[in-house]
């Protein structure tokens, strides 16, 4: 069984989806700016399940640019895109206000409603801290595939970058500056409080030992507070992920904690840079399948291979 969506746009703030007969809200993507050490950018806040349940965090007090579902950018070319402090090799993690930058919603080119689904296409500018043009980025947040006997739905993010800049445009993370095993960088979920402890499952691993590696796919399972039960969200990425610039295939390397909170993210550059020369885009496709209950590998790997790219 399937249901309509409605989409709700608060110009100059959010757009809202919601589902239309039971009345929860799936979504809300806000691109209103926010505090400038924040690193400001559009987010997705609050993230729920089909029965209502938020399966996203937002402004937690251990790092208050955590919000919700975000492309993000740890290090960019000695920039900040990240928010909050920056990561010094040697010194640990540093105010420099100087290296925060943001991510500038510039306008929607569409935003519409499907028989099979909602889709908002977005151009965004990335900027330093001085202001200077960076990188243009179109944007496509899709919601589709509601099942409601399955109790799941499917969000696809993609995002093109295109490097404005003369010079290479260099994409990090702590760990490419010398801090092991903090290779966040690129779309980056942050999950509820009560998520902490969660299950972490690939398609052939489990636990939290899975940072830094490399999966088609990952799952998180929390058991959330205030009421009974647990949600699960598989992050994947799309076969057509292209690390290198030359077509060749790149399986993220997961960025991935469950101590001392929920995390996610499937890595720019875990490992290594990237380098985008002067006027190449780099093009990436994500799918977040969001699930009530507690799912297993073959329940997660059945509904994953009824979904289509």
């Amino acid at each position: 069984m399937t249901h309509s969506l409605e989409l709700t746009h608060h110009h100059g703030h959010h757009i809202a989806v919601t589902v239309a007969d039971s009345g929860v809200e799936l979504l809300r993507y806000v691109y209103r700016a926010e505090d400038p050490w924040e690193a400001p950018k559009p987010y997705i806040h609050p993230l729920r399940t089909l029965s209502g349940r938020v399966v996203t965090d937002y402004r937690p007090n251990d790092h208050r640019w955590h919000k919700g579902l975000q492309m993000t950018a740890s290090h960019l070319s000695g920039q900040n895109l990240w928010g909050g402090n920056s990561y010094v090799h040697g010194k640990g993690y540093q105010a420099l206000p100087e290296r925060v930058g943001s991510m500038a919603h510039a306008g929607f080119d569409e935003v519409s409603v499907h028989d099979d689904g909602i889709r908002l296409a977005e151009r965004l500018t990335w900027h330093p801290h001085s202001g200077e043009h960076w990188a243009d980025e179109t944007r496509r947040i899709e919601v589709h595939d509601i099942d409601e006997e399955g109790r799941s739905w499917t969000l696809t993010w993609s995002s093109a970058i295109t490097n404005r800049r003369e010079e290479p445009l260099r994409f990090g993370s702590p760990t490419t500056h010398g801090r092991e095993n903090a290779g966040y960088t690129g779309l980056f979920w942050r999950g509820p409080r009560a998520f902490r402890d969660g299950r972490i499952l690939t398609p052939d691993a489990e636990g939290p030992g899975l940072m830094g590696q490399q999966a088609d796919w990952l799952a998180y399972t929390g058991e959330h507070d205030e009421v009974d039960g647990y949600a699960t969200l598989v992050f994947i990425h799309s076969p057509g992920n292209d690390h290198t610039g030359a077509g060749g295939a790149h399986p993220a390397h997961w960025f991935v904690r469950s101590s001392p909170f929920a995390a996610v993210a499937p890595s720019l550059a875990f490992h290594e840079e990237l380098a985008l020369a002067p006027g190449a885009t780099l093009t990436r496709r994500y799918r977040v399948l969001v699930a009530d209950g507690a799912w297993d590998r073959e329940r997660i790997t059945s509904r994953i291979g009824r979904l289509s790219w």
